[in-house]
């Protein structure tokens, strides 16, 4: 056994990237201001282009301040530095975001036009463009507008659908601008560095099962499924197709992966048995209750005087089934413990004939359930040990899958995507 040591912090993200923000006159203009700064704090230099419409709705030295760069409004502006400073940055820009994406500037750009400091930009950049359109419903589906976005896709921009939900008019409809976390995930799997996961299909579980005690009561843990959704958050931003089976959480499922939610764990075996012929690699985050009702109650349980007994029958062990009904999966198991951390976890490791097991001690303070925070130990097949310190659970989500894409070239690419 030899020990690796968990290296040293990441970097941001986008550190290095240069992200320009365009912002047209819709009401949603204010949530472009999240994301400038969310976009800031993820690394990215941001470069601000408003239209005049948009500088109605919020003033230009809000975005001057959380971008840290003037903000660009008049194409005939003399100039902050000598040169055609809407070419310079098209130039140098490793993407470019419009938020919000109204019907006028979708329509300028599916039809080449270029008459303002932003649309002028979008014709002379190379880099990817991502819209995200919002409007009231009616106009998004608009015959016009759809065939325009229609275009802009085949054109090759990103498109961003909007969202349904309650409009500035007050009417409800498709047409929402999704929240600025959606817009900023998209750039981030645009820009986000390594895609060494791309073409590998993974399926992850996260969260707690419940087990019915009756119509009104239920068995479960305290599992809050975050490190899971970490999981195939990181996963999905290196590049892999994921499918993220999810107990009841109170969480938003990362944009780009396929949710199937489940509540009991003869529900999660089920949907892991289906599925699991699709994938290569399996990770099991989620925390499934081992025992359930015996005799589940049709009818809510009543107080009485009495003590009240419950006859527990064992659930199928999920991960210990899976290396025999797929041979050539690569399966990642987690074991929470509150002793004997490596000796319980290398048990497990072998019992459940796993590649890799990720244990953490839930009794320490960072590192139980429901915290943003997480510190695993990594053991794998090789009888390696790896600690990963504690840190947020999306940077320990991402260490784990080095580990994974470092045991997969060992294997000489068996579990990878063939070429």
């Amino acid at each position: 056994m030899w020990e690796v040591s968990g290296g040293p912090a990441r970097t941001p993200m986008l550190e290095g990237k240069q992200v320009v923000v365009g912002v047209t006159g819709g009401i949603a203009a204010y949530k472009a201001a999240e994301v400038v700064s969310r976009l800031r704090q993820l690394g990215a230099e941001v470069h601000v282009i408003m239209t005049r419409a948009a500088t109605q709705l919020v003033g230009p030295l809000t975005f001057q301040t959380l971008s840290g760069n003037p903000v660009l409004t008049d194409l005939f502006a003399e100039p902050k530095r000598w040169n055609v400073e809407h070419i310079a940055l098209a130039d140098r820009a490793d993407l470019l975001l419009i938020v919000p994406a109204t019907a006028n500037i979708l329509g300028k750009l599916a039809s080449g036009i270029a008459d303002d400091y932003l649309s002028t930009t979008v014709m002379a950049t190379a880099a990817p463009v991502v819209l995200a359109p919002a409007m009231h419903h009616r106009m998004w589906q608009n015959p016009v507008v759809q065939e325009n976005v229609q275009r802009l896709r085949r054109l090759g921009y990103e498109i961003i659908e909007p969202e349904h939900g309650r409009l500035a008019s007050g009417g409800v409809g498709m047409g929402r601008l999704p929240d600025p976390p959606v817009i900023v995930e998209a750039v981030v799997r645009l820009l986000g560095g390594r895609r060494d996961l791309d073409g590998l299909k993974v399926l992850v579980t996260a969260g707690p099962t419940r087990e019915r005690l009756d119509p009104v009561r239920y068995l479960s843990n305290f599992s809050s499924g975050k490190m899971g959704y970490a999981l195939a958050a990181a996963a999905c931003r290196r590049g892999a197709q994921v499918i993220l089976i999810s107990g009841p959480v109170v969480l938003e499922p990362p944009t780009g992966v396929e949710l199937v939610a489940v509540e009991s764990a003869e529900e999660m075996a089920a949907e892991v048995r289906r599925r699991v012929g699709e994938v290569k690699v399996v990770v099991m985050a989620a925390a499934v209750a081992d025992y359930r009702p015996a005799e589940p109650s049709t009818r809510k349980l009543k107080r009485g005087p009495d003590e009240l007994a419950l006859r527990l029958v064992p659930n199928a062990d999920i991960l210990a089934s899976l290396r025999t009904q797929k041979k050539d999966l690569f399966l990642v198991g987690f074991a929470a413990e509150t002793e004997d951390l490596v000796a319980n976890a290398r048990a497990k490791l072998e019992r459940k004939h796993l590649d890799l097991i990720c244990a953490n001690r839930v009794d320490l303070p960072g590192c139980g359930f429901g915290s943003d925070t997480n510190a695993l130990t990594l053991i794998d097949r090789r009888g390696r040990v790896v600690e990963i310190p504690l840190q947020d659970k999306l940077k320990v989500a991402h260490a784990v899958w080095d580990h994974v894409v470092r045991m997969l070239a060992e294997d000489g690419g068996g579990c990878l995507p063939d070429p």
